[in-house]
């Protein structure tokens, strides 16, 4: 990981599968900081521009996408486009905080190849038919969409090996535990402390 970047939690799994809880643990920890994703998408009822998304239009969109303003971005199920700003990383490093992605799996597999040094936090369902009950429960999807989501999280679970760590989410408690332990363990990669162990050294002499 270079000195210049921040430490970075890429945060991933299929609709449904209660990836946006588990980031609210993550950010209960003193030091992080959330990468706000822009998509073209309307926002629900229940959602502040700003605090996790800022809605844009698609020329906007594009128009980003054309100066290179994207660490990554994607389209999402054949409609809406998502992105991650790259002054994200600008300002958790000025921050000198952690920065938290939560994004699909298409995109932090491209996130993944431009910060190798990220850490790629996989979470899952315990089953089709939870995933299934949990996307039935929101209530926002058609019988169709509901059938495209479950076939695009069976293929994305084929990726898992792209990860560093896997969460399975059939406890919320136990799994809020599990992604706060990737966090504060990653804290503590060699790589990570590189900076901080050679003034270490230094204070004995080199």
């Amino acid at each position: 990981m270079s000195k210049a970047e921040p430490l970075v939690l890429i945060v991933s799994g299929p609709s449904g599968s209660g990836k946006s809880t588990l980031v609210q643990k993550i950010l209960k920890l003193p030091g992080t900081m959330l990468s706000v994703s822009c998509t073209t998408r309307p926002p629900r009822k229940t959602e502040t521009a700003g605090k996790w998304y800022n809605f844009i239009s698609e020329v906007e969109f594009q128009q980003m996408v054309a100066r290179g303003e994207f660490l990554e971005y994607a389209q999402v199920f054949g409609k809406n486009w998502y992105g991650t700003p790259r002054k994200s990383l600008d300002e958790a490093l000025a921050q000198k905080k952690d920065l938290v992605l939560e994004i699909d799996v298409q995109g932090a597999l491209q996130a993944k190849q431009k910060l190798p040094g990220a850490v790629a936090l996989f979470v899952l369902p315990p089953s089709r038919e939870d995933l299934e009950r949990r996307i039935r429960e929101r209530g926002l999807d058609s019988e169709d969409e509901i059938r495209r989501r479950l076939e695009r999280a069976r293929q994305e679970i084929l990726n898992y090996n792209a990860y560093d760590f896997a969460v399975i989410n059939d406890d919320l408690e136990r799994a809020g535990r599990e992604v706060q332990a990737i966090a504060l363990g990653s804290r503590c990669r060699v790589e990570h402390r590189e900076e901080r162990i050679h003034e270490i050294l230094k204070s004995f002499g080199g």
